[in-house]
């Protein structure tokens, strides 16, 4: 048998099993002549839609960069699902290493290589490094630290990770316990774990790979008086790991790989490439440089600490990366949904019962999937999802924009909405990206369980995202300040871009409102949707508050209050931001078409999610019984609407079949082929065992010729 190294360096058999010619082609209608059929259904053109969602220089960039993907053995996929954690890890590295090397042999920018990043869909062990420590490196920088340390990492001389989360804290950064105290007689900071849950904790890049890390610690000054120490906050500094050379940790720092992941547990994943670490520092001493100053800094020869111009200056970092996760779960969402509608149009299932015999009194063929109305309400929602997140991240990544010019002016109004939008945009987002994924999976059958159909890695593998319900807090802080300024003022100076201000303030106004529609018809008015999730996020701010500030219940005690709060104002801005571009974006309202799908798919998403929510909209007395009842039947009549559109709809987000790697999300819908094939590559398959219970040995070795009989 031979066996030739793959694109991971470890051998592989090449041989595949065989299966008999007259075997090979499925029965009935192939799956390309399906989903071509579908295709023929589009009342739109989804080249159209792709420009209008992208952009012409997207689409020319990713055009440029993919055949270079494809075509590079580093990044082969084909084995990812057969490696161990160690072969994942070294397939990891091989793949930052190449893709490194092309981005500079090419001479690739930022936006070059977030696209290639995109399209490769590995995260590894640089990960981190192209991420939050660059960009916290660009961000709370002086000119001098950029020399000092972000000019190397944009070389690759050093490589980088982010540590933040401890052992004992994670969204709690305030209650970080590593310490960071001024020396002003030898101009240092000593860094210091102070116990054990104090080490760093789930950094990625950290346990094998990083040779710095940016560390968020506790900043200790001396108060200039009688040098007592004073708790500045959590603040972040570079720190040397790791000898450049021989790879050997620094003096005072303890590191390790943190080991597998639980998601293996369920699923092979493609976490393992990531060396997530665990770190602890026994008074390590480093430079007064290493104080990323770019917003507050210590005075070198007096320890004087001076402040930040606005507390929550670094907050708008966070903006950017929340922006990204929104987008980020967009594509996760519209990943999910093109496999399982893909698939949901080859597949089939048992007869409609209420369809006719055929004429010789035979069964009418199996329907496709799709056709069910039950697996429709399944795997249409994240279609239409993915649609409403793209106009919020394009949004959020405007306002973040615009926060960056108004705080270089010193003008701070727009940062505590966005920031506290963006946190309960991005709890919302993944948790709603990752049930997406799983009730994908789900509706795809028994083959969505098979990691060949791409659903199963992509869940195990955004799972972590999905977890940010502590963060609501911070959103709802925000909503209960608004809320009671405007309480006190109505004429309280706000930001015109303050969307908060707009639905509170109309609540005030009126809080006993009712929705305006009667009929069907009525519902075709985005802004009626719009008004109703506002009128809703404020009932739900004015019944917490009021436990808060009236019953004087504690924090804790209105915790859950508080989340569905941040929930009700995080879909507010995702229909608010939907239906914006529904009335006011020239482009597509001057495209007759693509408005006409694009408001199908606002109306199901809006509709849907009031649905879900509908107890809320209820105990407000803002939808009646009645109400509900005609929305409902709506949703219904929605996904027959969008039945027919459904394939060319995920056709026009244009993810490549090397994205996806599934085969069941496949393009050209040949899946079964693609199901049989994925089976031939396993490793299994090309060894003979021994099952005699009297006999110790286990393998008997290859089969011969490096074959395996289709003959059982």
């Amino acid at each position: 048998m031979s066996a030739t190294p793959d694109s991971s360096g470890s051998p592989m058999l090449t041989t595949p099993v065989e299966i008999p010619d007259h075997l090979t082609k499925p029965v009935g209608t192939p799956g390309p002549r399906l989903l071509e059929i579908e295709r023929s259904k589009a009342s739109f053109s989804p080249k159209d839609l792709e420009l209008y969602l992208f952009g012409k220089d997207y689409i020319e960039r990713r055009d440029r960069i993919l055949p270079i993907l494809e075509n590079e053995p580093a990044f082969n996929k084909s084995r990812l699902h057969y490696m161990d954690r160690g072969e994942k890890y070294r397939f990891g590295l091989r793949k930052e290493k190449r893709l490194t090397q092309i981005s500079m042999e090419l001479g690739w920018d930022d936006d070059d290589m977030h696209m290639a990043e995109g399209l490769l869909d590995l995260p590894a062990s640089f990960n981190l490094h192209r991420s939050m420590f660059m960009k916290t490196l660009r961000a709370q920088t002086t000119e001098e630290q950029k020399e000092l340390f972000l000019r190397p990492a944009e070389r690759y001389e050093i490589i980088g990770c982010y540590a933040q989360t401890e052992l004992g804290h994670g969204s709690n950064v305030q209650g970080l316990e590593t310490t960071a105290t001024y020396q002003p007689e030898s101009k240092t900071f000593v860094l210091q774990s102070p116990g054990l849950t104090s080490a760093k904790w789930w950094i990625g890049g950290l346990g094998r790979t990083a040779d710095h890390a940016v560390v968020m610690a506790q900043l200790y000054t001396p108060d200039g008086k009688n040098g007592q120490l004073i708790k500045r906050g959590p603040f972040p500094f570079v720190c040397q790991l790791r000898d450049l050379k021989t790879r050997e940790l620094l003096p005072g720092r303890t590191i390790q790989d943190i080991g597998p992941k639980a998601v293996r547990v369920f699923v092979q994943s493609r976490v393992p490439m990531v060396d997530n670490g665990t770190m602890l520092l026994d008074h390590v001493e480093i430079p007064h440089v290493n104080f990323l100053a770019g917003y507050a800094s210590v005075d070198p020869d007096t320890g004087k600490f001076n402040r930040p111009q606005h507390d929550k200056l670094a907050y708008g970092t966070m903006v950017y990366i929340r922006a990204n996760m929104i987008q980020q779960a967009r594509s996760i969402l519209a990943r999910s949904a093109t496999v399982a509608i893909r698939y949901c149009s080859v597949r089939r299932q048992f007869a409609d019962r209420d369809a006719p015999q055929t004429d010789d009194g035979r069964q009418p063929a199996e329907t496709q999937v799709i056709n069910y109305q039950l697996v429709q309400a399944r795997i249409f929602p994240p279609l239409v999802q993915a649609f409403a997140f793209h106009f919020t991240g394009k949004e959020m990544y405007r306002l973040y924009h615009l926060n960056e010019e108004a705080t270089r002016a010193g003008d701070f109004s727009v940062l505590a909405d966005v920031h506290a939008t963006s946190s309960g945009l991005k709890s919302l987002c993944t948790l709603m990206a990752s049930q997406a994924i799983e009730e994908c999976r789900r509706a795809c059958g028994g083959h969505g369980y098979s990691l060949a159909s791409g659903l199963a890695s992509l869940w195990s593998d955004y799972l972590p995202q999905g977890d940010s319900y502590m963060l609501t807090q911070q959103t709802g802080r925000y909503l209960f300040k608004t809320f009671r300024t405007l309480l006190a003022d109505r004429n309280a100076p706000m930001s015109k871009e303050n969307r908060t201000a707009d639905y509170v303030l109309k609540y005030i106004s009126n809080p006993e409102a009712k929705a305006p529609f009667k009929y069907v018809g009525d519902l075709s008015d985005p802004q009626l949707f719009v008004d109703a999730f506002g009128h809703r996020a404020a009932y739900l701010t004015a019944t917490a508050l009021r436990k808060r500030d009236i019953e004087k219940r504690s924090w804790n005690s209105i915790l859950c209050d508080i989340f569905r709060c941040s929930t009700a104002h995080s879909q507010y801005n995702l229909v608010y931001n939907f239906a914006k571009a529904l009335q006011e974006d020239e482009e597509l309202k001057s495209q007759r078409a693509l408005h006409r799908v694009m408001t199908t798919c606002f109306e199901l998403f809006a509709c849907q999610t009031m649905d879900t929510e509908a107890a809320e909209f209820l105990s407000s007395g803002y939808l009646s019984p009645k109400q509900h009842e005609l929305l409902r039947n709506r949703v219904h009549d929605l996904l027959a609407e969008l039945r027919p559109q459904a394939v060319p709809l995920v056709d026009a987000w244009n993810l490549p079949d090397y994205l996806l790697n599934s085969a069941l999300g496949r393009q050209d819908g040949d899946v079964y082929p693609a199901l049989v094939r994925f089976a031939q590559g396993e490793p299994l398959n090309r060894t003979r065992f021994n099952v005699d219970i009297h006999s110790d040995e286990i393998e008997l070795g290859p089969e011969e010729g490096g074959r395996v009989s289709s003959k059982l």
